[in-house]
């Protein structure tokens, strides 16, 4: 890119003022026009324009009429970056840092059909405890991960309707109205929270986790025997959960257009 004349701008000035017209790309606004990114970024008129123009000849941004998008150069950049995440790894730390907080076992599950699975784990130092492994396969319709995933994941109904939706215990749901009821709890709350659906001496706090396109990625929560953990707990461990699941999620370069 070229350098801005007389500006007297060192490069890493101008490196974050490129950042910050980045930023104003976002997968909810992808298009905004030359006014709209001065507005957002705050910087002088003459400046943007001339960063804005610079940044389209070096293929950072393309235009199109009087709007502008991400660059194809910028695109083909990124891909080695994103091929290269291991969601385990960048998780695992968030994982151990809420079973610290919390004292609880914390765990990440990934879908697969009408299952989920337990693909990492930070285990409680508690001496009682449930066991919860990395491979354990447990039902989607049973426990509050399912929940955030049914909420989340527009593609997990399918194999849902298609299976059994065995019960477990009195508590395990029975019907697809009343999951959907739950998932929606799940989506307007951020988080969920289930007692004894899957054995009646286990509840789970649960949070979605998304990734840098904006999809579900895989749910984190929290496992404990319900002898020390009741329904009362609910209202401290969920905004917690929902926290770390945030975090992981920024790990994973995930942008929150509300936020």
């Amino acid at each position: 890119m070229t350098s801005e004349q007389g500006s007297g701008s060192s490069p890493l000035l101008v490196l974050h003022k490129v950042a910050e017209i980045l930023d104003c790309f976002t997968i909810a606004e992808p298009e905004p026009t030359l006014q709209q990114i001065i507005r957002r970024t705050g910087l002088p008129s003459s400046t943007c324009q001339r960063l804005v123009q610079n940044m389209v000849r070096e293929g950072f941004l393309d235009r199109e009429g009087d709007r502008y998008r991400i660059g194809i150069g910028m695109v083909r950049w990124a891909a080695p970056g994103t091929l290269g995440l291991d969601l385990v790894k960048l998780v695992k730390p968030v994982l151990q840092q809420l079973r610290d907080e919390t004292g609880e076992s914390a765990c990440l599950y990934v879908r697969d059909g009408a299952f989920r699975t337990v693909v990492a784990v930070a285990e409680t130092r508690h001496v009682v405890m449930r066991p919860f492994m990395v491979g354990m396969v447990m039902p989607l319709h049973a426990g509050a991960p399912g929940k955030i995933f049914l909420a989340h994941d527009p593609d997990a109904w399918s194999p849902l309707s298609e299976s059994e939706m065995s019960r477990y215990t009195p508590a395990t749901p029975g019907t697809l109205e009343l999951l959907r009821q739950q998932a929606q709890a799940a989506r307007e709350q951020g988080y969920y929270a289930a007692f004894g659906e899957r054995n009646e001496d286990v509840g789970s706090v649960s949070a979605p986790v998304f990734d840098h396109t904006g999809r579900l990625a895989g749910v984190l929560g929290l496992g404990f025997p319900t002898q020390r953990i009741t329904p009362a707990d609910v209202p401290r461990l969920g905004p917690i959960v929902a926290r770390a699941a945030a975090a992981a999620s920024k790990a994973l370069a995930y942008q929150d257009v509300k936020a």
